[in-house]
């Protein structure tokens, strides 16, 4: 994989509308191969979790400060909790790592992390639940790409 590449799946990895789903086609596309390509998107997805708790803690503790951001959050969370509490207490952990693990839009772990945190749950526990579910995710994505790859081979000529 040239260094363009890398760096190109690395990012993709990282942002919240592609993830792993523009992460591994992109690097296979280049003319990665799958499992490197992965490995790659897999790793690199994986510290989303950790990376949005500190920005979201952080920022949060920032703008708490102001009253107007205060009472809005406060209210937010509030209606976010009563209408989860249910699904939340039954699934909890496992509901986050399945969520992440859908790899369609709006369910990576950007999301599931912003969920977990304004739900109040665990850090350790959000960030292992984040990681297996981008790790199942990833082989998700690997065997759609791997399987559409090869399902296409018919149509390219080998030189």
């Amino acid at each position: 994989m040239d260094v363009n590449t890398l760096l190109v799946t690395i990012a993709l990895s990282f942002l919240p509308i592609s993830e792993l789903r523009g992460a591994i086609p992109f690097a296979v596309a280049r003319g990665a191969p799958l499992l490197e390509a992965a490995a790659i998107a897999v790793a690199c997805n994986a510290l989303v979790g950790p990376v949005a708790l500190v920005f979201l803690e952080t920022f949060h503790k920032l703008l708490y400060r102001w009253s107007f951001y205060a009472r809005v959050f406060d209210r937010f969370v509030a209606k976010a909790r009563a209408k989860v509490k249910e699904k939340v207490e039954r699934y909890g952990y496992l509901g986050i790592m399945l969520f992440v693990a859908i790899p369609l839009p709006v369910t990576g772990a950007w999301t599931g992390t912003l969920g977990a945190w304004i739900l109040g749950m665990g850090r350790r526990k959000t960030m292992l639940a984040v990681a297996a579910g981008v790790l199942i995710a990833g082989a998700i994505v690997s065997l759609i790409v791997g399987f559409g790859v090869e399902a296409l081979s018919f149509l390219l000529k080998r030189v």
